[in-house]
């Protein structure tokens, strides 16, 4: 990871995007004007809880406490780690 994920940055989905259960696959799309993102059930996870109050430390708990069989420093990681990617890929922002 290049940087470092600010634990008190809120994140929100990009306007005009939006995540939703997709039943024929199984799994959290993202969808946006020119496509559709298919998400990994982590990655669904995190971005469902992505509503503009909870910041990355509020985020992080809560996948903890719904996660508890998960390492929790492991979790953390992960969590920053596709915030981070996430937010370089335009998926979402802050602010």
């Amino acid at each position: 990871m290049s940087e470092a994920i600010d634990r008190s940055t809120v994140y929100r989905l990009r306007p005009g995007w939006r995540l939703q259960w997709e039943e024929a696959q199984q799994c959290h799309v993202l969808l946006y004007p020119e496509g559709m993102v298919q998400l990994n059930e982590s990655a669904g996870a995190i971005l469902t809880l992505l509503d503009g109050k909870r910041d990355v430390t509020v985020l992080i708990a809560e996948l903890e406490r719904r996660y508890p069989q998960a390492p929790v420093q492991e979790l953390a990681q992960d969590v920053e780690e596709f915030l981070h990617d996430a937010s370089n890929q335009g998926w979402i922002h802050h602010g």
